[in-house]
């Protein structure tokens, strides 16, 4: 499967609208339909990147199916590297502060 079918497929999984990810993105939905047309070419990266983000997956996920493992984490790490991702860009650069400090004692 590729871009377009991933896409739909996330789409229905998570029940979002083409509207709102056209909301949630920024791009036009005019724009995103064509992504999703039965003859489309996939989107630049920096779209990609943007409709992952908003669908929380990997721009891999939705070019080739195939998500991202990252096997020699440890859970504690994978827990904690998912809630990370729901802060602000602001609270994630003040824990970022906070390690850095607790990796130089």
């Amino acid at each position: 499967m590729g871009f377009k079918e991933n896409l739909k497929d996330e789409l229905k999984y998570q029940d979002i609208k083409v509207k709102e990810l056209a909301e949630m993105t920024g791009i036009p939905k005019g724009t995103l339909d064509h992504y999703l047309a039965e003859k489309c070419s996939a989107p630049l990266a920096d779209a990609a990147v943007k409709i992952a983000q908003a669908l929380n997956v990997s721009v891999e996920y939705l070019v080739t199916g195939n998500t991202v493992t990252l096997d020699n984490l440890k859970p504690e790490v994978m827990s904690i590297s998912k809630i990370l991702n729901r802060f602000s860009e602001k609270d994630l650069k003040l824990i970022s502060d906070l390690i850095n400090r607790l990796e130089k004692k």
